[in-house]
C-alpha cells in the first residue's frame, strides 16, 4: 500500500476462469469449455455503478502485513519467480517497480496484490482460492479447489467473509485457522491498467490496477453476491458475455471489455492456462488510456497508438484536453497504427489494434459492435 499516492489508489483485480463443458455458444466464435466469474456492481457505488466486473478492490495495509511472512514461504518472493527484465526502451510498471521496504513493508508488491486479489474474491463472491499448508500447490495444471474438509460449515464461512468485509486484517486470521495461506501461485499477472483523467472529475476515484488471471480446474461450489458492493453475478464465457453486453443485458467498463476480448482467443481453457503460465515471468506495461472526444462518441487512446501523447497527463494536473470537431468514423478513416477503443455508448464499444503486443502478450479480438468497419486499415 503506497500511502504517497496523491491521484490514485492502488488495487488489484482478478479475472478467474474456471473449466466448464463446452456447450452450444450464443456467439459465432464457437464453444469454450471454460467461464469467467463476472460481478455486477451496485448501483449505489461510486465508480462504475451497476456494471459487470471482475472481482477486485483497493490494496489494504492488512494485504503488507509483514505476519503474511509467517504464513507463506520463506524463499525469495514466497516461492514467485521474479520478473524478466523489460524490453529495451521500456522499464517496469511503478506499480510493480515501486521498493516496498521503503514505504515501511517487507512483503513484495508481487505477493501483496495477489493477496489483495484473493481477499476481494472471497469479499465479493465468496470463493477461497487457498492451498493447504504454506504452499506453493503442487503441480503445474489450473488450481484445484480447497478441498471441502478445510472449509469451516457455511453460517461460520458467512461470518468470517462478513468479519474480513469489516477488517481486511481477518483474512490472516482466517487463513491461520484454516490451516491455509492465500494461492498466490496460482494468479498469473496479466495487465496493468491506470484509470484515465477523462473518465472522471476533479476528486473522483481513480486507480492504478493489476490485472491477474486465474485459471481453476472447476467452478467453485459455491459462489454469492456480498449484496453490499457486488448485487449479482455470472459465470460466463468471454464471447457469450459480449453478446449479452451487445444485447444490453449487461455493461462492461472499457478495460473488461478489452481484456474480454483479448480472452476471445483462447477457446480451449487448456491453450488459456498455458499461455498464461508460459509468460508469467514477462510482466506488463502500464495502460492509462487518453481520451479523445470526437462529435459523435470518444475514443480511448493506448499506448502505441499514432495519437497517443508522447508525455501523458498521468496525474491530470496539466488539464490537457483532446478533442476534436470530426466524427469518429473520420478519424478512424485518416488514421494507420491503431491501439484503442472506440465509444460511441456504453453498450457500443470496439477495439481497434494493429500494432505488435509488447511483452509476449496477445492482443484481442477485434469485435466490432455497431461501428464502421476500418479493419481493411489495419
Amino acid at each position: 500500500m503506497n500511502s504517497r499516492l496523491r491521484h490514485w489508489r492502488e488495487a488489484a483485480t482478478l479475472l478467474l476462469a474456471a473449466g466448464a463443458p463446452a456447450r452450444l455458444p450464443r456467439s459465432p466464435l464457437g464453444p469454450f469449455d471454460y467461464e469467467l466469474l463476472l460481478l455486477q456492481r451496485s448501483s449505489r457505488s461510486g465508480f462504475a455503478p451497476s456494471a459487470h466486473v471482475f472481482p477486485g478492490g483497493l490494496v489494504e495495509a492488512a494485504d503488507f502485513s509483514a505476519d503474511w511472512l509467517g504464513l507463506l514461504p520463506a524463499s525469495p518472493q514466497c516461492g514467485l519467480g521474479l520478473v524478466r527484465p523489460p524490453p529495451p526502451g521500456s522499464c517496469r510498471a511503478p506499480l510493480f517497480a515501486t521498493d516496498r521496504e521503503q514505504l515501511g513493508s517487507p512483503l513484495p508488491g508481487e505477493v501483496a496484490f495477489r493477496i489483495c486479489a484473493i481477499r476481494e474474491t472471497f469479499e465479493e463472491a465468496g470463493i477461497l482460492l487457498l492451498v493447504p499448508g504454506r504452499g506453493p500447490a503442487a503441480g503445474s495444471g489450473p488450481a484445484p479447489p480447497l478441498p471441502a474438509a478445510r472449509l469451516p460449515p457455511a453460517a461460520e464461512l458467512s461470518e468470517w467473509r462478513r468479519r474480513v468485509q469489516e477488517d481486511p486484517a481477518c483474512f490472516l486470521q482466517l487463513c491461520r485457522h484454516l490451516g491455509c495461506v492465500p494461492n498466490i501461485w496460482a494468479l498469473q499477472e496479466w495487465s496493468n491498467w491506470l484509470t484515465p483523467v477523462g473518465r472522471t472529475g476533479r476528486g473522483a476515484r481513480r486507480y492504478d490496477a493489476a490485472f491477474y488471471l486465474c485459471c481453476l480446474e472447476r467452478r467453485p461450489p459455491l459462489t454469492s453476491q456480498d449484496d453490499r458492493e457486488v448485487t449479482a453475478f455470472l459465470w460466463s464465457s468471454p464471447p457469450e458475455a459480449i453478446e449479452r453486453f451487445k444485447s444490453q443485458e449487461i455493461w462492461f467498463p472499457p478495460p473488461q471489455f478489452y481484456e474480454l476480448c483479448r480472452l476471445c482467443n483462447f477457446s480451449s481453457f487448456h491453450e488459456l492456462h498455458k499461455f498464461s503460465s508460459d509468460r508469467a515471468l514477462e510482466g506488463c506495461e502500464r495502460w492509462m488510456p487518453v481520451m479523445l472526444t470526437a462529435s459523435d462518441g470518444d475514443i480511448e487512446l493506448l499506448p502505441g497508438d499514432e495519437l497517443y501523447p508522447e508525455d501523458p497527463d498521468y496525474t491530470g494536473e496539466k488539464k490537457t484536453i483532446m478533442s476534436t470537431d470530426k466524427k469518429v468514423e473520420d478519424v478512424m478513416k485518416e488514421g494507420s497504427v491503431f491501439h484503442r477503443i472506440v465509444i460511441k455508448n456504453i453498450n457500443n464499444l470496439a477495439v481497434y489494434v494493429n500494432i505488435q503486443a509488447k511483452y509476449k502478450h496477445i492482443n484481442p479480438l477485434m469485435i466490432n459492435l455497431g461501428c464502421s468497419d476500418y479493419n481493411s486499415r489495419l
